[in-house]
């Protein structure tokens, strides 16, 4: 099948929802096709990862024409016990600083420093 992302085998440290949520959070007016190939899911994982952020209040989605619009939640809290306190503000601001020195450097083996 064409376009469909090869699967990841393992453990990783980030989850599928939290790709998504900042993928959206990147672009509100992203397609689900273009999220499931950033994110290297089905359209299929995409849509239901879509559906839980919205029906635990961490997205929102209005429609515009043919297109979604998401709006996401920043003040919204963290759901495991471990991360209580932390909003999901907190959350992109680690995963959009991680990305952007990501891909400022693609080659350097060397780790970013700590915050």
């Amino acid at each position: 099948m064409n376009g469909v992302p090869q699967p990841h085998t393992g453990w990783t440290f980030v989850t599928n929802h939290a790709r998504v949520l900042a993928a959206i959070a990147d672009n509100r007016h992203v397609r689900i096709r273009d999220l499931a190939a950033h994110c290297r899911l089905t359209e299929r994982a995409v849509h239901g990862i879509i559906g839980d952020l919205e029906r635990e209040g961490y997205l929102s989605r209005t429609r515009e024409g043919r297109s979604n619009v998401y709006k996401v939640d920043p003040g919204r809290v963290l759901r495991h016990p471990a991360e209580s306190g932390l909003t999901v503000a907190g959350l992109l601001s680690l995963l959009i600083r991680d990305e952007a020195e990501h891909t400022a450097d693609p080659d350097s083996d060397r780790a970013p420093d700590p915050p």
